[in-house]
């Protein structure tokens, strides 16, 4: 893999254009790791019968607050990973690191003695190792893939979104299966009572913990970026949709109305997504009059949405732009919205299952929106630091949203409402795509 005046010879043992392909793969398999904080659901209910007493019980707001702290770190500490690409640290060396960190917060969780070391370990520990590792993957694909990086980065994130529908059920397994661990882990299983069968959760968090440790280090091995000047053969730089992006960062990104039209829309899609996320079942249990079980399964529809969403609407970013691309998933969101909020009811099950569909399609394709308008529009030198400062916009929705369905339901004893605060949002995330999410004007 010799790199001379910008020129790859080989990649992976194959010409360029096909070998680069190998990085994406790569890195859907480091996300799939990564990503498996979307299968918490499973871990909750166990957690709080392994911690509690008779004295204490262990509440679920108590079990969501490692979920929160992950994600906040998990936001927080991208700048950092983003600054150490720009320094000229290795991908391959921050991935390694990151990744290690995450394996070492699961693990850990497995030896601790209360939840509240749990919160240190999974919350924090995980938060940070993941933080460091995400964006160095899909900074590796961006540059890979200046012709494609929609198509490319909606593939590497993909990993992430289908976590769950992996992990949750091998994780579940481990937890409900003490036959299935080993002995050399050195947590034991609660024993089954007359109240309450055997859970296994300790044990599963170092298994999972081993398990990642070992896949995320082969996985980044080979992880590097092309040689400076590197193009695929035939490609003229020009981006999506023939835009050229110069190189910005720092407050010169921050002084641009591109970046806030971008963030806010990024808000939006993961506001109305997360939010949804985290009340699809009991909305279709409570307003739609669903049994849990066909509740359950719709959720898993979904998720393969969220999913497919991401390389989806990588490949729109790629072929209408950014704008347009913004656009779609915020009419998307507006129209599932006030759907939801004038006509959802008992027995509309279509209604439900499509409009959440689409919110966690949308959700998803933000994923593989904002990391490619990120670099699009500010160019592809600084664009692992750069996407560490759009990023934040995800975070916010998880908490905002989380704030507006709680609200919802506790004052007006419905979800229904938090549907009138996303399609107003969704309204004018439209219109600021329109007009905002646009290149960036430079001298010339």
């Amino acid at each position: 893999m010799n790199a001379t005046m910008g020129n790859e010879s080989q990649v992976f043992g194959l010409e360029p254009e096909k070998g680069r392909w190998f990085f994406v793969v790569l890195g859907m398999i480091i996300n799939l790791c990564l990503g498996t904080v979307y299968a918490w659901s499973v871990f909750r209910k166990p957690l709080a019968a392994h911690f509690s007493t008779e004295t204490v019980k262990v509440t679920a707001t108590d079990t969501l607050w490692p979920f929160m702290l992950f994600l906040g770190l998990f936001a927080v500490l991208m700048p950092v990973g983003g600054k150490l690409v720009q320094r000229g640290v290795a991908p391959r060396t921050i991935t390694i690191v990151g990744s290690a960190i995450v394996a070492l917060g699961w693990f850990l969780s497995g030896h601790v003695s209360s939840l509240n070391m749990v919160y240190l370990t999974y919350g924090v520990i995980g938060g940070i190792g993941v933080g460091l590792a995400y964006g160095i993957p899909i900074a590796v694909s961006t540059r890979w893939f200046p012709d494609k990086k929609g198509l490319a980065v909606g593939f590497t994130v993909l990993g992430f979104g289908l976590s769950a529908l992996i992990t949750a059920p091998l994780a579940n397994y481990l937890i409900t299966t003490p036959d299935a661990i080993p002995n050399f882990i050195g947590v034991a299983c609660d024993l089954a009572t007359e109240n309450s069968p055997s859970n296994c959760v300790m044990p599963t968090f170092s298994i999972l913990g081993i398990a990642f440790l070992i896949i995320t280090f082969i996985c980044a091995l080979p992880l590097r970026f092309p040689a400076a000047g590197w193009q695929p053969a035939g490609w003229k730089a020009g981006g999506a949709g023939g835009i050229v992006a110069a190189d910005i960062t720092g407050s010169a990104l921050l002084g641009t109305s591109t970046f806030y039209g971008l963030w806010f829309c990024f808000f939006v899609g993961s506001l109305s997504g997360l939010m949804a996320i985290g009340i699809a079942s009991p909305v279709g249990q409570e307003i739609i009059k669903l049994d849990a079980a066909t509740a359950a399964t719709l959720v898993s529809v979904f998720a393969l949405f969220n999913g497919g969403g991401r390389p989806i609407f990588g490949w729109l970013t790629d072929a209408l732009t950014p704008k347009y691309s913004a656009a779609l998933t915020c009419g998307i969101i507006l129209l599932a919205s006030l759907a939801m909020y004038k006509f959802a009811g008992e027995g509309n099950v279509l209604l439900y299952t499509v409009c959440f569909c689409g919110f966690w399609m949308c959700l998803g394709g933000w994923l593989a929106i904002a990391p490619t308008s990120t670099a699009t529009f500010f160019g592809l030198k600084n664009y692992a630091f750069n996407y560490s400062i759009v990023f934040p916009a995800y975070s916010a929705g998880a908490i905002i949203g989380g704030l507006v369905s709680g609200f919802a339901k506790d004052v007006y004893g419905s979800y229904i409402n938090a549907f009138l605060v996303t399609a107003v949002l969704g309204a004018i995330g439209l219109i600021v795509a329109l007009t905002l999410v646009k290149p960036v004007k430079t001298a010339s």
